[in-house]
């Protein structure tokens, strides 16, 4: 599957099956803490990308594939921005016809200003946008924007979204050490989710590679101190164990790079999620996948993630 990937555990949505509608990495955000590289270069003009057609038949073979309980969500997550593709909302309808399962979009939520992508989401079961700064300057830090995208966009499209989606809004906080994780933005934060007025907090830590090496999880103080000041509606979201699925069936090289491209996955996981192979394939794979430069290996805090080889990490 070149679209489609998983299901693969997910804290918040049990086993999801993910949606990939944009190549890698399509993106108007260069987060500092992003697991898929830097975005090379900033895009922000919304386009097909990929047929949607293509994707769409995808998204029934496997459907077809999984048994009742098999799957929990069918989540719409971009390799780069999700609503840059501009028939999502074409593809969510679609997908809501063929399957009574619930559909979540992730997003950075920064479209959510333009009319036409906020009426695209109102038919997802839930939508999951960021905000990592509450204010101008820190924005730019962090998620480090196209130029065209500010922070009054982000807050105007959120609390624009907010006023017309009845379903599930989960938003999304990344804390990263040293940069929003204080006190006083804390609280600039939690000011700025009040206008938003979200269903669910979501803590999030850059547990997975980091694109800028610089970049760290936050205290256990920190996270508590989070806790306290988001309020009853916030929970922090750890690494979930879980299955990875990576398509039996599928050509095993295809198999690899359709799930890291997307979720760049430590050793041993990709390991665990490789023992329906024999060993000794699985390890002249690996080894074919490093030497043609389709896959790579970045070590973050001691841990060794296994990653698309198109990703931008610094040298």
């Amino acid at each position: 599957m070149k679209y489609v990937f998983g299901p693969v555990p997910s804290r918040r949505l049990g086993q999801s099956l993910g949606i990939d509608p944009v190549p890698l990495k399509t993106c108007n955000w260069n987060c500092v803490y992003c697991q898929l590289g830097r975005t090379v270069p900033l895009i922000n003009e919304r386009k097909e990308f990929i047929p949607r057609e293509e994707i769409f038949k995808e998204i029934k073979q496997t459907l077809v594939k999984h048994s009742l309980g098999e799957i929990d969500w069918v989540t719409f997550v971009g390799s780069g921005e999700t609503t840059l593709n501009s028939e999502l909302g074409w593809m969510i309808k679609r997908t809501k016809e063929i399957t009574d399962l619930p559909v979540a979009v992730i997003t950075n939520g920064s479209l959510l200003y333009l009319p036409e992508v906020r009426n695209e989401l109102l038919f997802a079961n839930a939508v999951l946008p960021t905000l990592d700064a509450g204010n101008p300057d820190l924005y730019r830090k962090i998620n480090r924007p196209h130029p065209e995208i500010t922070y009054e966009r982000l807050i105007s499209g959120l609390t624009a979204f907010r006023k017309e989606y009845k379903d599930k809004l989960w938003v999304e906080v990344m804390l990263v050490q040293g940069l929003n994780d204080t006190r006083e933005t804390l609280i600039e934060i939690a000011n700025a989710l009040k206008d938003v007025n979200p269903d669910e907090i979501h803590i999030n830590l850059p547990t997975r590679p980091p694109v800028e090496k610089w970049v760290r999880p936050p205290t256990e103080e920190s996270v508590n101190l989070a806790m306290g000041i988001f309020g009853e509606l916030a929970h922090v979201v750890r690494p979930a164990d879980g299955y990875f699925d990576l398509g039996v069936g599928d050509d095993l090289e295809e198999a690899v790079i359709g799930i890291i491209t997307r979720h760049p996955m430590r050793q041993e996981e990709l390991e665990r999620a490789l023992e329906q192979w024999a060993p000794t394939e699985v390890q002249k794979t690996l080894d074919n996948l490093l030497a043609s430069g389709k896959a790579l290996v970045v070590e973050r805090n001691g841990v060794l993630f296994w990653s698309s080889g198109s990703t931008h990490y610094p040298k």
